[in-house]
């Protein structure tokens, strides 16, 4: 077996915003309006506001707008669903993110679930999971869709492979098991309660680490030769969900932490704010 190839999220997300910057100004120069990403920070947590920061930095290279929508952290659902829906009827926005975790007295999944279907281009209402479960057309989380977008890019195809995702997240593992499955891949989803998880990830072709503990799969859990998806990140031990020190030199290809799936998130938010403003104005 050959030097696995690094599955290069970093590259790929340089060249995506390139191309956006080009469909964005083709936006601009039709309508002489640039498109809007209204982001939504309840609270202060200080890894929410840097997520948001940096999604607004990407709006910024690709020359679309981020509107930044701040509220305290005493807000209640019933707030910030009226605060949703006065973005939903906004003809200006075409895309709105809530940012993840909301505090504890809001009702997140009700809150999801009121984004308008054209305008969740971070792909977490129910309503388009269902959609893009059945394999209709909606915007897909923008973690799973991002890594689908990454091995699409290296021509990694999952049909017929057997792909085990730790994790069962909303806005992660069940869906990115769902894009897998609709791609004729075999899917396995594991999770904490999953009984002897190292005798069926051994089994992986395609092993997906999804669930938030560091370096929770072990190099002794991949087989020769498994494609290793690495979507965790902890930047206090600087390092995913797989050990990859000691698992990638075992992979036909790997994701690196960081550069592997974190930047293709974020341009995949992108790159379905710019695609919602198109399908809006039938470019």
């Amino acid at each position: 077996m050959g030097e696995p190839i690094v599955l290069d999220g970093k590259t790929l997300s340089k060249e995506l915003e390139s191309s956006l910057a080009v469909r964005a100004q083709r936006i601009i120069e039709r309508t002489g309006r640039i498109p809007v990403l209204a982001t939504i920070l309840v609270g202060d947590d200080p890894a929410s506001a840097t997520y948001v920061k940096m999604k607004g930095n990407a709006c910024q290279r690709v020359g679309i707008e981020s509107r930044k929508v701040e509220l305290p952290k005493e807000t209640t659902t019933e707030e910030l669903l009226a605060k949703i829906d006065e973005l939903n009827t906004d003809p200006a926005v075409e895309g709105i993110l809530l940012q993840h975790p909301v505090p504890s007295q809001i009702d997140e999944r009700a809150c999801f679930d009121r984004i308008a279907l054209e305008k969740d281009v971070d792909g977490v209402t129910s309503l388009g999971f269902g959609r893009m479960a059945m394999g209709e057309f909606a915007f897909g989380s923008a973690t799973p869709a991002g890594i689908m977008r990454l091995i699409d890019h290296y021509r990694i195809d999952p049909k017929g492979k057997h792909a085990v995702v730790v994790g069962r997240s909303p806005i992660l593992g069940k869906p990115l098991a769902m894009m897998l499955l609709n791609r004729h891949a075999t899917v396995t989803i594991c999770h904490s309660r999953t009984v002897d998880l190292p005798s069926i990830a051994k089994t992986a072709d395609i092993i997906v680490g999804a669930v938030g503990i560091p370096r929770f799969i072990k190099a002794d859990w991949i087989k020769d030769g498994a494609i290793i998806i690495d979507a965790g990140y902890h930047p206090a031990e600087k390092c995913g969900d797989v050990d990859l020190e000691a698992a990638a030199a075992k992979s036909s290809a790997y994701t690196p932490v960081p550069g592997g799936v974190g930047p293709m998130t974020i341009a995949t938010l992108i790159a379905q704010t710019v695609e919602a403003a198109e399908r809006r104005l039938g470019l």
